[in-house]
């Protein structure tokens, strides 16, 4: 079985930082993109940032400039660092993998449990 663990989360003042990390774990066999989401109260699940196997990244327009994705491919953990952050970015933000598992030839999306980011005005 495959597992995406995240942490980092927690409670921060508007114009502070925080890093999230997530890593992956299990049969693992080659793992592609990586990337970020979050979803707020109310609101439809969003894409934060992605990562793929080779480092090209992709950002939200609203984080853009504040926010940077990456990965260490040895430890299969993407990370992102959060600056500057906003009470507009609190949510739960969630990691994703496409995953490539021993025995198996496809790649599937896998998520973490979530973890929350709460930004005080």
């Amino acid at each position: 079985q495959v597992q995406l663990v995240e942490s980092g989360g927690g409670l921060v003042q508007a114009g502070g930082s925080l890093r999230l990390s997530c890593a992956a774990s299990g049969s693992i066999f080659n793992i592609g993109a990586m990337g970020w989401y979050r979803q707020a109260p109310g609101k439809q699940r969003e894409l934060v940032a992605v990562i793929t196997s080779g480092g090209t990244t992709t950002y939200a327009d609203s984080v853009k400039g504040r926010f940077t994705i990456s990965r260490d491919n040895a430890k299969n953990t993407v990370y992102l660092q959060m600056n500057s952050l906003k009470p507009e970015d609190t949510a739960v933000y969630y990691c994703n993998a496409k995953i490539g598992r021993i025995g198996v030839p496809m790649r599937y999306d896998y998520w973490g449990q979530g973890t929350q980011v709460t930004v005080s005005s």
